[in-house]
């Protein structure tokens, strides 16, 4: 494992993201596997993984429950945990951080966040207390390093750091969002403020590590033993000031392999930058909703709706060509039961709210109700 330096401590530069652990079953707030979730952690350790990330809304909660019963067989000290306040989740910011101190069974958070900031959400976050109290909680020692989770605009961003300090930033950042998103621009202001970067999404929600037929021939062609996310990954190599690359593993395949890409400085040439370009230029093509199947826009919907599998069969029929109803991209939706259907969708929006792509749910599910 490759480790980078942030203060005066190291950090694996490969980071465990407990956001998509493994489930009992396939489906929204479905139980931890914990039998295979803690093979995960545990192999992670063994293999010099020493970063984890989770959230107070993760798996409903139950991922920092899950984190803190399996780390604490290790030494507190030698690992970093992450976690973050949510502030749509839990307004009282005191009460959710004492909630998750409990979680974790820990008595300090080494990385503490403020989760998904958006241009809506600045004056929520930043207007009502809460990075008052969390720099209280630093220098009492139950924080180490207070930053901030982003899915904001450009200048959303400038008006966060102005509102600093901040020990770190973590954006969204793969080669899709660099050369078809605000990424690149979010990263050169960071680099700007000599800010360390923490990289969350370095596949798009897995769209990466499977691309369309056609991009991972290209792949294939130019390094045939190498997977497509192995070279999302070396394109993050290519820029200075990231600290940690955080991966949603949940499957024990995904972790080898990510170690195995972590275990060396490889990164991709020009030649190869120049290719996952090309890459990217095609799957822009392709995806009519670039959807990460974070699943933050589930939890709040009043119909309990399964958004993030709506939008694959979207985006599915879309890619397929606008055929008729018969089209299994569609057709299979029908075997879903009503209330569960894109028919189901009120339009309330607030699936939307908690988008970090900010995509307009409620259209996406008015026009399948309609093609349905």
């Amino acid at each position: 494992m490759m480790y980078n330096s942030f203060d005066n401590i190291r950090l694996s530069q490969l980071g465990m993201g407990a956001m998509r652990l493994p489930q009992t079953e396939p489906g929204f707030a479905k139980p931890i596997d914990e039998p295979m979730a803690t093979e995960l952690i545990d192999y992670c350790i063994s293999h010099g993984i020493n970063y984890f990330d989770t959230a107070y809304i993760y798996h409903m909660g139950q991922s920092e429950v899950f984190l803190g019963k399996t780390l604490k067989q290790y030494p507190r000290d030698s690992f970093y945990i992450a976690d973050k306040f949510n502030v749509q989740a839990e307004p009282d910011y005191e009460k959710q951080f004492a909630q998750q101190l409990e979680r974790l069974q820990m008595n300090r958070i080494d990385f503490y966040l403020l989760h998904g900031v958006t241009d809506k959400l600045i004056s929520d976050y930043l207007d009502h207390g809460a990075p008052t109290y969390f720099r209280e909680q630093k220098r009492a020692g139950k924080i180490r390093y207070f930053g901030f989770s982003f899915h904001g605009s450009p200048d959303a961003l400038r008006q966060m750091l102005a509102r600093g300090p901040w020990d770190f930033v973590q954006i969204q950042l793969n080669y899709y969002d660099w050369f078809h998103g605000t990424a690149r621009e979010q990263y050169e202001i960071l680099w700007e403020h000599h800010i360390p970067i923490m990289v969350m999404e370095p596949v798009h929600g897995g769209m990466l590590a499977d691309p369309p037929e056609a991009s991972r021939d290209l792949l294939l062609a130019a390094s045939p033993n190498v997977t497509a996310a192995s070279w999302a990954f070396r394109f993050l190599r290519t820029l200075p000031g990231i600290a940690v690359v955080l991966s949603g593993m949940s499957e024990l395949d995904q972790v080898k392999d990510n170690i195995q890409t972590f275990s060396d400085n490889k990164r991709l040439s020009e030649e190869e930058i120049s290719l996952v370009r090309q890459i990217s230029d095609v799957i822009h093509g392709l995806y009519a909703v670039t959807c990460t199947g974070c699943r933050y826009c589930c939890a709040d919907c009043p119909q309990q709706m399964d958004i993030p599998f709506l939008l694959a069969a979207y985006n599915e029929y879309k890619t397929g060509g606008e055929k008729s109803l018969s089209s299994w991209r569609l057709a299979r939706l029908g075997a879903l039961p009503e209330g569960k259907r894109p028919t189901a969708c009120i339009g309330c929006g607030q699936c939307t709210n908690h988008c970090p792509q900010a995509l307009d749910i409620p259209a996406y599910m008015q026009e399948m109700a309609e093609l349905i």
